[in-house]
């Protein structure tokens, strides 16, 4: 079984349709359903995930969304390691302080990062133990 984290960029394109990145997170997750492979995500990044559906739609789409996620992905709780390695990547790199969350999960879990998002790419090339499970274009 391979573990491995998400971001809210991946969980994005998934809902969007976006190709070819949707039909690799739709098969992440139909594997994690199968036992396949074990998903995790920050609260902070699904939080990401749930303005994002609120924003786009509504409160009732960004629960529904959650609801869709919660059995196949674990959220990982904040807490001071974590928050200080997000700011401490935040610091280093021109990504967003939310990315750093997804990004020191990862990292923390040394598990691979599934992305696409180009800011994640160029940290990675600079972060060599960041692991990515690249998903993009």
């Amino acid at each position: 079984m391979r573990d491995l984290v998400l971001d809210a960029w991946a969980v994005m394109v998934w809902l969007k349709g976006q190709q070819p990145a949707a039909n690799r997170m739709r098969a992440l997750l139909e594997a994690a359903d199968r036992g396949e492979h074990r998903l995790s995500m920050s609260i902070v990044n699904l939080g990401e995930v749930f303005y994002l559906c609120v924003k786009a739609r509504d409160v009732a789409y960004g629960r529904r969304v959650l609801e869709t996620l919660h059995p196949r992905v674990m959220t990982i709780s904040v807490h001071d390691e974590l928050v200080m390695l997000a700011a401490t990547l935040k610091a280093r790199h021109p990504i967003s302080y939310a990315d750093g969350f997804a990004a020191a999960t990862a990292l923390l879990q040394a598990e691979p990062l599934v992305t696409g998002d180009p800011e994640m790419k160029a940290m990675a090339a600079k972060e060599k133990a960041l692991q990515l499970e690249w998903i993009g274009r």
